[in-house]
């Protein structure tokens, strides 16, 4: 009987270990439970050591993004600013070009309108078409009893002249062709006097305006192109084309930058000459 009891001690020890391990898993287990019951009361209260050191953090970089923002409007803030002021300042100089410019075009625009207004007086005056009526002296005879009533003269009513100056210059220039014979006038006239050799007929040259460019001469001109402008008295100016119009072009003296305008008709006749010139 002696081995069965050594049988039975050895499986009662065996339970006795087995029994001793589930207890211990078992407090294990609630000691785990436990942990996490206080860690979640904590974590509750906020006063979980995890929670507080990632708190933290997340506290840094709120901190870190809003000093960025903060920095980034300031920077974008005196950007604008800077903006503004460069557009407005270009603004205003913009405006007081154009004032500058439209009153220099104002003036051109008079002075040629004057040049016209005094070569019109002038073509007049050539032709003999004067506005002024000069009095006619006349020998009043006696009337004769069977003579009729004489009929007053009328006043010379003037004249409305409607010519263009292109057309003016063209009878200028059909005057200037027309010379008197010698054979109409008797020598012993004593009215008789030499006159004048008449002036040649103004050289014409071709000009017009295409597509924004002048075509003169046989050559064509553009925008920003450097030209010398020689006018009848020979002076000679350097200038550079500004504007190209419809019927006129505009040039602006290099050497004090103020504008001119010239027609086409000018070109044509000869009142003004273009030639090329190398930019400086």
């Amino acid at each position: 009987d002696f081995p069965d009891t050594e049988d039975a001690s050895e499986t009662d020890l065996a339970k006795h270990d087995e029994d001793d391990y589930v207890e211990i898993k078992e407090q294990m287990y609630q000691d785990k439970l436990a942990s996490l019951k206080r860690q979640l009361q904590q974590l509750q209260e906020g006063t979980l050591q995890e929670y507080q050191k990632r708190m933290k953090k997340l506290d840094q970089q709120y901190k870190e993004r809003l000093r960025n923002a903060d920095l980034f409007l300031q920077l974008e803030t005196e950007q604008v600013e800077r903006n503004y002021i460069k557009e407005k300042k270009a603004a205003v100089k913009e405006f007081d070009d154009k004032k500058v410019e439209l009153k220099e075009n104002l003036i051109a625009e008079l002075e040629e309108k004057k040049k016209m207004i005094e070569n019109e007086k002038l073509t007049m005056e050539l032709t003999g078409d004067s506005m002024e009526v000069k009095p006619i002296m006349t020998r009043k005879l006696r009337r004769r009893p069977n003579d009729p009533v004489p009929i007053p003269d009328k006043r010379r009513k003037p004249l409305n002249y409607l010519l263009t100056d292109e057309q003016i210059m063209e009878d200028l220039r059909t005057l200037n062709k027309v010379s008197v014979s010698p054979s109409l006038v008797s020598p012993s006239s004593p009215e008789h006097v030499p006159s004048a050799p008449m002036e040649s007929p103004t050289q014409r040259y071709e000009a017009r305006i295409e597509d924004g460019k002048l075509y003169y001469d046989k050559r064509w001109y553009h925008k920003s192109q450097a030209i010398y402008l020689e006018s009848k008295d020979n002076t000679k100016i350097s200038c550079v084309i500004s504007t190209v119009g419809t019927n006129e072009i505009w040039v602006r003296k290099t050497s004090d930058s103020t504008k001119m305008r010239i027609y086409l008709g000018q070109l044509q006749r000869g009142a003004f000459v273009i030639r090329r010139r190398s930019a400086a």
